[in-house]
């Protein structure tokens, strides 16, 4: 066990568990939401799986929350505007996604889950007088008859007077440490006696006079923010219960944020906090954060509450770490056999009337194992959330390898969700690299919610993606491990293929590499759709000359990288020497 994990054991057996809520249905089922917005689905999920990694949250920590009722909310939102919620139209408009195939019901359930585990962490924090955490909550955009920016319902405003109908007369105070403003919560609260404090980097205009407001100005770094804050936290009653709205969004690499706050700056911020309510009741929401990283300040937090530590969080992926350790844990006859099973279950189990049994991927995985994976890696559960039913594994041969595919039924049809061509092969440009898992086709698909003005179709997409293409890439880096290969690789036909998987792959030739990042470097600002949209339209030029995209072999090396001090300098040099720009009006 690393010593930084034996630390947090020690410390969280000196200072107590701190009682976490949390449910895999915190992701919310809008496959659109992180392309539009920059939100992060998984950030709930990543931030758990760290803090379990690191010993932080334990077994015994975590709770899992029920749906609030109806009733509940009806305490904040009159009854006329709950019922718009079951509208399309208007859940589009609070997540900023189109109304077309949105799963309104699993949207709601979300909601409702994360609203039902504020309640319940306000009850747990006033009953151990001491902190509570749930990993998705802080709606403050929510105001009673309106709701916009994510926010459906205020679970804030909703919790406090749940608990004020169960008895509870002690003082309430709200600190909403979020970068944007608390309008939703000061509208719900307008005729309470809670105070509510704020501490934001944008200003919409004056909030009611019972809101004690700090704006700051854009690019507030950590001096000047946290100086801020002990003004605010000067004037803040001690009050029987507080609610923390730890926003993650002033930190400066931040998607939609304003501030320049620092992780370590984020981290000060709920040591400072947590040290004035020690010994009281306090419930510690995430509130707003965007980007792939917005799961860092969120456990943060969870240290800074849990025990008091200024640790700095290692560049981890804990969706890898994750992963890795489920796979150790699938033994080889589950993923290439079903001793368990006849033929005949199995045909039955696949729903294929006289299919091939004797089929394996890469002449190991049988689709019953394929299928057992996907199920233990929790990647079926959110295909079926998004409204598919019946999904199937199904294995055979393509043109170029074996091909894995993955159906649902919807709609009175059975769809193509997934379609993955795989062949054992070696790398002409890396003969060093050893046996290679290639990637000849990977096809993630979400057929029924079809394309839109706001959401068109990327160069060589037939339907949206399922929002699942880092589990995918995981997924692939587990089978190769398992099949002793050395190398994943695969050829980007398009711009957007090769910066989804820029994180853990890199072209094989450096040069070609150094040209990706100078024109990733050159165009940052343009959006994604629209610049691999434009290159693929030979709207952008490469110092001055017309641009076609380099559909070249990039790699993930499973092992050592082979590449050296020399690939390293060409790399750099090329990208150095070459300007993009846009061309198109």
């Amino acid at each position: 066990m690393p010593l930084s994990h034996t630390l947090n054991a020690l410390r969280r057996w000196v200072r107590g568990g701190l009682p976490t809520w949390h449910h895999p249905d915190f992701r919310i089922p809008l496959t659109a939401l992180a392309a539009r917005t920059e939100v992060e689905p998984r950030r709930a999920d990543l931030a758990l799986w760290y803090l379990r990694d690191a010993r932080v949250i334990h077994r015994e920590d975590l709770r899992t929350p029920h749906p609030i009722s109806w009733s509940d909310l009806a305490r904040i939102h009159p009854e006329p505007f709950l019922e718009t919620l079951t509208d399309p139209a208007v859940l589009s408009r609070i997540f900023s996604v189109q109304a077309h195939a949105l799963p309104v019901d699993e949207v709601l359930h979300t909601v409702r889950l994360a609203c039902g585990a504020t309640l319940a962490a306000a009850r747990a924090a006033v009953e151990r007088q001491g902190p509570t955490l749930n990993l998705l909550g802080g709606f403050h955009h929510a105001g009673r008859r309106r709701a916009g920016g994510f926010c459906a319902v205020n679970d804030i405003a909703v919790a406090i007077a749940t608990l004020r109908s169960e008895g509870f007369t002690g003082s309430v105070s709200v600190l909403d440490l979020d970068v944007h403003p608390p309008d939703g919560t000061a509208d719900c609260l307008a005729e309470s006696d809670v105070w509510l404090g704020s501490l934001s980097g944008a200003d919409w205009g004056a909030l009611p006079a019972h809101v004690d407001e700090t704006v700051l100005p854009e690019g507030t770094t950590d001096t000047a923010y946290l100086s801020a804050l002990d003004a605010l936290l000067s004037r803040m009653p001690r009050s029987d219960l507080t609610v923390v709205i730890a926003g993650g969004d002033p930190w400066e690499h931040d998607a939609l944020g304003p501030l320049a706050v620092t992780e370590s700056g984020l981290r000060l911020r709920d040591l400072r906090v947590s040290a004035v309510l020690s010994g009281r009741a306090s419930v510690w929401l995430p509130g707003g954060s965007y980007g792939p990283g917005s799961w860092r300040p969120l456990a943060g937090t969870a240290l800074a509450v849990a025990l008091q530590s200024r640790a700095t969080i290692p560049r981890v992926d804990p969706m890898h770490t994750r992963f890795a350790r489920l796979s150790s844990q699938l033994g080889d006859e589950e993923l290439g056999q079903e001793p368990w099973l006849t033929e005949a279950d199995l045909l039955e189990v696949l729903r294929v009337p006289g299919g091939d049994t004797t089929q394996k991927l890469l002449g190991f995985y049988t689709a019953q194992g394929v299928e057992l994976a996907l199920h233990r890696f929790g990647m079926l559960d959110p295909v079926q959330r998004l409204g598919y039913s019946h999904l199937q594994v199904t294995l055979d041969r393509a043109a170029s390898g074996e091909r894995l595919k993955l159906t649902g039924y919807a709609r009175d049809e059975t769809h193509l969700l997934v379609e993955c061509v795989l062949e054992r092969r070696s790398l002409e440009q890396a003969p060093e690299a050893g046996p290679v898992l290639f990637v000849h086709w990977l096809n993630l698909r979400h057929p029924i919610a079809g394309f839109t003005k706001n959401r068109p179709a990327l160069p060589g997409q037939d339907a949206p993606g399922l929002g699942m293409a880092r589990e995918a890439g995981e997924l692939l880096t587990r089978m190769a491990e398992r099949l002793d290969l050395d190398v994943v690789a695969l050829r980007p036909s398009w711009y957007h293929v090769a910066w989804a998987a820029r994180y853990r792959y890199r072209f094989i030739n450096p040069q070609r590499q150094g040209r990706f990042e100078a024109l990733s470097r050159d165009l940052h600002d343009i959006p994604l759709g629209r610049l691999t949209q434009a290159i693929a339209d030979g709207a952008v030029c490469m110092d001055d000359a017309p641009y076609t995209w380099e559909a070249d072999e990039m790699a993930h090396w499973l092992r050592e990288d082979p590449r050296g001090e020399d690939w390293e300098a060409a790399r750099a040099s090329e990208k150095e020497l070459r300007r993009f720009t846009l061309t198109e009006a």
